[in-house]
């Protein structure tokens, strides 16, 4: 009797899932660069092409490396079907452009990321989707958004740049009571801390670039779901608009998910610390991490999340003491990513969430004084020195 991945534990899961060897049987996953397949015969290619027999026919709908990937991430979430894109921005778009049409609505927090809030104020009117933005952590505020013409609620938790935590469970019951579709992006709760599809969610996103990667060498996205919802609302729709992720960047984070679970856990433990250290520091006016108890969303946190993630946020009052702190860095660099093996340092409102209207960078939390600050690997010891001169300094 066979083994069920499905039981195996995370790490397993992590370096065994999805795993489909070549008739050479070799050690690490094989890199399928070929953009399509052949068939023994036109009655071949006719099977193939129905779906009668499964397989391969054009990389753009699927390939055995991006195959792997997609099935060894579904196993580490607990889903039915993941659908890899090129970015994680790609795999917002189609995860909110295959639920929606003309007439439809859509109910986001306020907090999100700069190019999913442009997506979701500007793009999707275009197209007649009318929009709704709430205070993602009030959930009156929910309930009173969602109408019955609501299809899909995008829910950031932890979000982009302060770390609010929304309530997955408690606004998925309020979605589905009106049947429409929730969207978790889980990027920095990463799949290791967060299980959003047990929650109530319907669809996971995430920019595989950040944690699942994590080492800064290549773009990726995923889509996570049921196999009812892929088939209704995905299928088709990317297949013909081919947001498909490279099969080399599908086997670099195939690689990626190998350490993942023991990349993030020490990014956590670090972060944790020296979450603590900054709030004790007389430069900075508050520090956001969410099981820190002086964190809003403490208690959701703790009931929905295993872990606080790699991502802390803080505030030092002002722009000009943020350029002074990020100027003194010298372990620690100034870039947009996050996730990374390498600690970074962000100013949103000048980056990231540049595209957010000034006046509305308030409801996101956004501020002059704010900076988002991505935990690697490096010694905590070495981070703190590094940090705390840099403070010292703002």
């Amino acid at each position: 009797m066979s083994e069920d991945p499905k039981n195996w534990d995370v790490a397993t899961k992590l370096i065994r899932g999805g795993l489909a060897r070549s008739p050479f049987m070799e050690t690490a996953e094989a890199l399928y660069l070929t953009q399509g397949f052949t068939y023994d015969s036109a009655e071949g290619a006719d099977r193939r092409f129905s779906g009668e027999d499964p397989g391969f026919v054009y990389s753009r709908f699927n390939n055995p490396t991006v195959k792997m990937f997609e099935d060894r991430l579904a196993l580490l979430e607990g889903a039915e079907v993941c659908r890899a894109t090129a970015t994680g921005m790609a795999a917002v778009h189609s995860a909110l452009m295959g639920l929606v049409r003309a007439g439809d609505h859509v109910v986001a927090g306020n907090a999100l990321f700069g190019s999913c809030r442009w997506l979701i104020a500007e793009w999707l009117p275009r197209f007649g989707v009318e929009t709704t933005f709430v205070d993602a952590t009030d959930l009156s505020a929910w309930e009173a958004a969602i109408k019955s013409n609501t299809k899909a609620v995008l829910i950031e938790t932890p979000s982009n740049p302060v770390l609010e935590i929304t309530d997955i469970a408690a606004v998925s019951k309020l979605a589905h009571a009106v049947g429409a579709k929730v969207i978790v992006d889980n990027v920095f709760a990463t799949p290791i801390f967060q299980q959003p599809l047990e929650l109530g969610a319907d669809v996971v996103v995430y920019s595989a670039t950040k944690h699942i990667d994590g080492q800064g060498r290549v773009l990726g996205g995923a889509i996570l779901t049921t196999e009812a919802i892929n088939e209704e609302f995905y299928r088709d729709s990317m297949r013909h608009t081919g947001p498909s992720l490279s099969p080399f960047n599908a086997w670099v984070m195939l690689k990626g998910l190998e350490t993942l679970d023991l990349r993030v856990r020490r990014q956590t433990d670090t972060a944790a610390a020296l979450a603590d250290v900054m709030a004790e520091h007389k430069k900075v006016t508050r520090v956001l991490y969410p099981f820190r108890t002086d964190h809003p969303g403490y208690e959701v946190a703790k009931k929905q999340m295993t872990g606080a993630g790699t991502v802390i946020a803080l505030d030092l009052g002002s722009r000009e003491a943020a350029f002074k702190f990020l100027n003194a860095l010298e372990i620690v660099d100034i870039s947009n990513n996050l996730g990374d093996a390498k600690s970074m340092a962000t100013h949103p409102p000048t980056t990231t969430h540049r595209s957010v209207p000034e006046e509305m960078r308030p409801l996101l939390g956004v501020t002059e004084g704010g900076v988002r600050l991505s935990v690697g690997l490096e010694s905590l010891s070495d981070l703190t020195r590094d940090v705390t001169r840099a403070l010292d300094q703002a």
